[in-house]
């Protein structure tokens, strides 16, 4: 974490100072590591319209999905440090892959400097419509009586939806196979075609298909059940305790970036996500507003590098 937080603290060169006065004035990218249409994009999205209108300029979501995030997250380390190109990270691409053993090629904690969380939610294990189960013990049967096994789709390698298809694997004995997909989106498509047998996701990502009937929803990742699906039980309820797991999404910036100018973008980012219609979006979408000071979302990061990287060896969840 003292790696993490030593961003904070850099020093501004004097020759930077009246650039940083005037900052921002150009357009600021965000890299997302998702292809477009998932929850990560939707709400960064949101987030980002209302800080740009804030600050007075465009800021321009820069999609790159595929390699787990992995290929955006070395795009952003090697971007200038000069607030103008942020990277919004994950708990799965800086804690969960490392510990499966991936050549990641960064150094979460020494590579970017925090700005702040941006959300957090659990997940939904959805099946198609056509599936004939219809709860996750029935899902599991269904495994093991099928040829094969039954394949889960994942955003990634390394990605939530992947541990915790593993997690439920381990934990049932089911027979699943998995298949990483680039990002949510193109997994939630196949999974209303029914091209897939099941998924670990956001609800925010399959909200629409389920409306549509094309999708339903077997169990919870949280503790709790959520106030916007509560007729969905949790992992426990339905019988598999331990297959708990929130995704927290969070801004930041290539290392070095100047503290004046994280701060500012910490005030900004922290401002929009206080906002009472992003309030109400996120939890329309089973999903949490997360705002944080530098230190805080450093301290975050830092913990869920221990916790969710003890959570994968003893699991055993290693890379394909």
């Amino acid at each position: 974490m003292r790696a993490f937080v030593v961003a904070l603290s850099l020093i501004c060169a004097p020759g930077t100072a009246l650039a940083q006065a005037d900052y921002p004035n150009r357009a600021i990218t965000i890299l997302v590591p998702f292809p477009p249409g998932g929850s990560s994009d939707v709400m960064t999205r949101a987030v980002a319209q209302k800080v740009g209108e804030s600050l007075k300029v465009n800021i321009v979501i820069d999609n790159r999905g595929g390699g787990g995030g992995v290929p955006a997250a070395i795009a952003a380390k090697q971007a200038a440090a000069d607030g103008y190109t942020l990277f919004l990270a994950n708990n799965g691409l800086f804690a969960i892959m490392p510990a499966m053993g991936a050549d990641v090629r960064f150094d979460p904690l020494k590579d970017f400097a925090p700005i702040t969380p941006i959300v957090s939610f659990p997940s939904v294990l959805m099946v198609p419509a056509g599936l004939p189960a219809n709860s996750v013990k029935e899902l599991v049967e269904l495994s093991k009586s099928k040829a094969g096994g039954l394949n889960f789709a994942s955003q990634g390698v390394g990605s939530g939806g992947h541990v915790l298809g593993e997690m439920l694997r381990l934990r049932s004995k089911a027979a699943m196979v998995h298949v990483p997909y680039r990002g949510a989106g193109p997994a939630v498509t196949d999974i209303a075609a029914g091209n897939i047998d099941m998924l670990f996701g956001s609800y925010v990502s399959v909200a629409g298909q389920v409306q549509a009937g094309r999708v339903r929803l077997l169990g919870w990742t949280a503790v709790k059940r959520s106030p916007a699906i509560p007729d969905v039980p949790t992992m426990a309820e339905a019988g598999y305790p331990g297959t708990e797991l929130e995704i927290w999404h969070g801004m930041v910036a290539p290392a070095g970036t100047p503290v004046a100018i994280l701060r500012k973008l910490n005030e900004e980012f922290v401002k929009a996500l206080r906002s009472p219609d992003i309030v109400k979006m996120f939890g329309q979408q089973a999903a949490d507003a997360l705002p944080m000071t530098q230190e805080e979302f450093a301290k975050l990061n830092a913990d869920d590098i221990a916790r969710l990287g003890k959570v994968v060896r003893d699991a055993g969840i290693k890379m394909q």
